[in-house]
């Protein structure tokens, strides 16, 4: 285990955490706003992929196929929040689930009957398909050196939007007390649109920007809920600054556990009991994880509300 490998799975970790928080940031404000539960967000992280994809392979532009992907899935979110989510808003938790899983199912056979039901490889941009050499020493591939810095400018940019504009401090104080901010005059179910629809576009791009480097198939966006849900627990629900940092934590630990566990278990026990064992260590790391903030802060490490 060298020092270039290490440091190259450190990247992986962030670019992938940097991923789960375009998907998470979204779904915690819309939980912390109206305390309404979408489990659904994940299916339009995957029609940002599949959208991607299929623009990408008929323009050969790379760019187009992430405008599209984006505007597109933010037109489909406009429509999903209007003609569904808007009657989910005073109903309890549990309607709120089976309504959403419905909206899963839905989704998945809409993919299903679209693309048809085998999963399709997203397209590298030519330009980014070489790797680049990092401090004259670690070549790394330039499309996940892309995904780090692209994430890096959205949660720039979200940062701004949330904590330095007066769209932001509307979204800050419905997140923190919405009562409260509808006594003050705040039409938050106008705040809620916004943040729903801009939680689409984020959760839109992260599925096309993940495409090329995963199988863009049926039921990805499920897969990759779980680990957004962990994330937003972590980080304190409404927090998108909570959201910024568990997403990273999360995102080293799930890397670092699959890449390292083998190798330091493989010093101590058989191979077959070695990599048995750490896939099985690697797939709790991050639970644990939630289980330890949990037990030390409950309410998550930068909770919004309070």
């Amino acid at each position: 285990m060298d020092v270039i490998f290490v440091f190259e799975q450190l990247l992986n970790g962030i670019g992938y955490g940097l991923m789960l928080f375009l998907l998470a940031a979204g779904l915690t404000l819309v939980f912390g706003i109206m305390d309404t539960l979408n489990l659904a967000h994940g299916s339009l992280y995957m029609a940002g992929a599949y959208l991607a994809a299929r623009v990408h392979e008929a323009s050969g532009s790379f760019l187009l196929a992430i405008v599209v992907a984006v505007a597109a899935t933010k037109i489909l979110a406009l429509l999903l929040e209007v003609l569904v989510m808007r009657q989910l808003y005073r109903r309890d938790h549990l309607s709120q689930v089976l309504a959403t899983i419905g909206l899963i199912m839905m989704a998945d056979d809409a993919v299903r009957a679209i693309w048809g039901p085998s999963p399709i490889m997203a397209p590298t941009p030519a330009g980014l398909s070489g790797p680049v050499t990092l401090f004259g020493v670690l070549p790394y591939p330039s499309y996940r050196l892309m995904l780090i810095v692209a994430g890096l400018l959205v949660a720039l940019g979200l940062y701004l939007l949330v904590n330095h504009t007066r769209l932001g401090m509307i979204v800050r104080a419905g997140a923190s007390n919405r009562r409260m901010a509808e006594f003050m005059g705040v039409r938050v179910d106008r705040v809620f649109s916004f943040v729903f629809i801009l939680g689409a576009g984020l959760a839109a791009l992260a599925g096309a920007l993940m495409g090329p480097i995963s199988s863009v198939q049926i039921g990805m966006g499920d897969a990759i809920l779980i680990p957004a849900l962990v994330v937003i627990v972590i980080g304190g629900i409404g927090s998108v600054r909570g959201a910024f940092v568990a997403a990273l934590l999360v995102g080293l630990i799930d890397t670092a556990g699959r890449a390292f566990l083998p190798l330091l278990l493989h010093v101590m026990l058989s191979p077959d009991l070695a990599a048995d064992l750490a896939s099985g260590l690697a797939s709790i790391a991050m639970y644990i994880l939630m289980a330890t903030v949990l037990a030390l802060k409950p309410s998550g490490l930068f909770p919004a509300r309070g």
